[in-house]
């Protein structure tokens, strides 16, 4: 642990860098997944059909193993960071689309159609009804999709991406402890302070729902 200390002392300028690198992958490709899951699970939650095209298309994309499917955008994309980006996007959809899904079709009907009883829009019913109930739902897809791109953009490396991974592939290269630690710790700590910070968070929207 002596080394470890040291090496960190040494180096934190270098290690606050690959954290913020790390975090901005994360955050970019978490954002895209938020952007494109959320309709999806609408149109998903709309007929059982639609439900099974986008959840089944979703799930193969997850089957993948993380690093066979940045090779092969490695191919489309290239070496580097929009590979990780993208790859990390694929990764955070299908929790996104299904807790969005999930969260939709959980929502009580007497409720929407109360909503429709007193005027309101199909839009309306969904912006003011059914997502703010829907929302702990989503918030747990957010939540796992956080914590699965956190550790996947440690592999980043392997396809030219920055990251914390730089120092646990480092580590492993040169038998360096001290550095694959360096980078694994605050990769570890990151993913416990992602799920903890979107819990309170949930748990918040849960109390306020009620």
């Amino acid at each position: 642990m002596e080394l470890f200390f040291r090496y960190v002392k040494e180096n934190w300028p270098d290690l606050l860098v690959f954290t913020g690198q790390h975090i901005m992958m994360v955050l970019i490709g978490l954002l895209l997944a938020l952007v494109v899951g959320i309709p999806f699970g609408i149109l998903a939650s709309r007929n059982r059909v639609n439900a099974r095209i986008i959840l089944t298309v979703a799930n193969i994309i997850q089957v993948f193993p993380s690093l066979a499917l940045l090779v092969l955008l490695m191919v489309v994309f290239g070496l580097g960071t929009t590979t990780v980006v993208v790859g990390l996007f694929l990764y955070s959809l299908l929790p996104v689309i299904r807790n969005t899904y999930v969260g939709l079709t959980q929502v009580d009907k007497s409720i929407m159609e109360a909503g429709k009883g007193v005027g309101m829009s199909p839009l309306q019913i969904m912006l003011q009804v059914q997502l703010p109930l829907a929302l702990p739902f989503m918030l747990t897809g957010i939540r796992i999709a956080a914590v699965i791109a956190i550790g996947v953009a440690t592999i980043a490396p392997l396809v030219g991406g920055d990251g914390l991974g730089r120092e646990i592939y480092s580590g492993i290269n040169m038998n360096n402890s001290a550095r694959l630690y360096a980078g694994a710790i605050p990769a570890a700590i990151l993913a416990l302070l992602a799920d903890l910070a979107l819990e309170r968070v949930q748990n918040a929207t849960k109390v306020a729902g009620r």
